[in-house]
């Protein structure tokens, strides 16, 4: 119904215009939600190649997808490059004895792993995914093919260069390059975590609008502008649970948006290059979401001619220490590398290796990696809000996400510093919270228990559960009143209270 009012609305303005004098160019916007919004990595070849274990046809991958931890051999393999590790502690964690026995045996041995694989640095009590640095490089395949999607971002045409499809040269994607190959981001808009983002955008976790406005045509405007930004409005689907098209989202400016100028040639807009460009960044849990940041950023869109829809790519350099972090504490680094069979020592080291831009002249290294992300829109009303807003927070997340950053924090000072770092209160690293409850039934329980090592926190339960794993079940007991002390004079009060000192948390 609503493309068949646009045609009519079209046939009746052309027949007026064909009676009436040229229009004089007038003011125009078009604004449009995200629907989709993923790392523009590509994936196939020639419709005949074929290799197997591969679902689809993969060119770009010669050495095949990095599964890591995918079945008992590799998690093994993983564990005996400690050498610190007795060779059969190794085979009784790649395959618990008494498995057979508990209620859920994957479950429980995903756990084991989880806290095994957690620490697999130089020396035991180093935990990996905070200290990537601290354990050995697993290696991660990496892409082989010279085709890419993406911009050339420092006006250079290089022999490491990609090209992109339509046979551009000096194409930078080195995240491409460095994660290409990973199986859960291996895909054509149907990867694991490709589709758990953006089913998670999609359901309300955030929501990315684009506004292009300008004063000549939407399809050739030589002076346009885009703003790309963070809407609190929540993605409307129609019934057949795609996007709807013509719903009214507002568009908020602080952090999360950037306004730039655009040239717009046969329906592509081509974005100037900015120092930095903000828009929202790929998440599938609240703790993720937040500003993505990137330098010398840019955009490109190609608009549909009957403006319902657009496809498009953002791109610059990030920098590769928030992409680990964002990636890896999702949850928890063994959770999230056991479940999608990806090693995130191995992806730590890829992005090191492969970063090419935001040169640091005190490290003499970069500090980011060129990337592009693709887009997909559906045509929307994006309008101002009535007054200034910032973008709102989840209160019950708050501190999930707190413990999130914090996580990140302590990653990149261990990474710059190669000091090894503990990990902060709030998080689930080594399977906190769950590990000893899934040991219960296990005959060889109390051997994994004292084997097993991970980082303990002040308020602990007989369970182990830290307070705020307690706190979400329901089990942290409330606070004990404080008796009443009575008043000293100040300069008393003030004596008393420089005998205190803060002690340093220890482990």
């Amino acid at each position: 119904m609503i493309v068949r009012q646009r045609l009519l609305i079209s046939t009746m303005a052309l027949a007026v215009a064909g009676m009436a004098q040229p229009a004089a160019a007038a003011p125009w916007t078009r604004g449009f939600v995200v629907s989709a919004h993923e790392y523009a990595f590509r994936y196939g070849g020639r419709s005949d190649f074929a290799r197997t274990g591969e679902i689809e046809p993969g060119v770009d991958c010669l050495h095949g997808s990095g599964t890591h931890f995918a079945d008992d051999q590799k998690t093994l393999n993983a564990l005996a490059r400690q050498k610190w590790r007795d060779p059969d502690q190794v085979q009784k964690i790649a395959a618990p004895p008494g498995l057979e026995q508990v209620r859920a045996p994957n479950l429980t041995r995903f756990y084991i792993w989880d806290r095994a694989l957690s620490y697999r640095g130089y020396k035991n009590k180093i935990e990996t995914y905070v200290n990537p640095f601290a354990a050995e490089d697993p290696g991660q395949p990496q892409v082989t093919s010279r085709i890419g999607d993406g911009f050339n971002l420092d006006g250079k045409i290089k022999a490491s260069d990609f090209v992109g499809p339509d046979g551009a040269m000096g194409i930078d994607n080195n995240l491409y390059r460095a994660w290409g190959c990973d199986a859960p981001w291996r895909g054509n808009g149907n990867a694991t975590l490709d589709l758990r983002a953006n089913d998670k955008m999609q359901d309300g976790l955030y929501t990315m609008v684009i506004r292009i406005s300008g004063n000549l045509d939407p399809m050739n405007d030589d002076d346009a502008v885009v703003e790309i930004g963070y809407s609190p409005d929540k993605i409307v689907k129609d019934a057949r649970n795609n996007v709807a098209i013509d719903y009214s989202y507002r568009i908020l400016q602080p952090e999360q948006y950037t306004r730039l100028k655009a040239k717009i040639k046969n329906g592509v807009v081509e974005t100037e290059q900015v120092e930095h460009l903000h828009s929202p960044r790929i998440a599938w849990f609240y703790d993720q979401t937040g500003d993505t940041n990137f330098t010398r950023g840019k955009l490109r869109l190609t608009l549909a001619p009957d403006g319902l829809s657009a496809t498009g790519l953002l791109g610059g350099y990030r920098n590769w220490r928030d992409l680990y972090a964002e990636n890896t504490f999702a949850q928890d680094g063994g959770q999230q590398g056991i479940r999608e069979h990806e090693d995130h020592v191995a992806l730590y080291y890829a992005l090191r290796r492969n970063a090419d831009g935001m040169f640091n002249p005190r490290t003499a290294k970069y500090d980011g990696i060129s990337a592009a992300y693709r887009l997909r829109m559906s045509s929307a009303y994006v309008v101002d809000p009535v007054s200034p807003m910032e973008v709102p927070k989840l209160v019950s997340e708050i501190e999930r996400k707190e413990a999130f950053e914090a996580t990140k924090l302590a990653t990149i000072k261990g990474v710059e510093a190669r000091i090894p770092q503990s990990v902060p209160p709030g998080t689930s690293e080594a399977g906190v919270g769950i590990t000893e409850r899934l040991l219960v039934d296990l005959p060889s329980k109390d051997y994994f228990l004292k084997t097993l090592y991970r980082q303990h926190y002040a308020g602990e339960d007989e369970f182990g559960d830290p307070p705020w794993v307690q706190k979400e079940r329901g089990t942290l007991p409330a606070p004990k009143p404080v008796p009443a002390t009575p008043k000293k004079p100040r300069q008393e009060a003030d004596a008393g209270a420089a005998q205190f000192a803060l002690k340093p948390f220890s482990n």
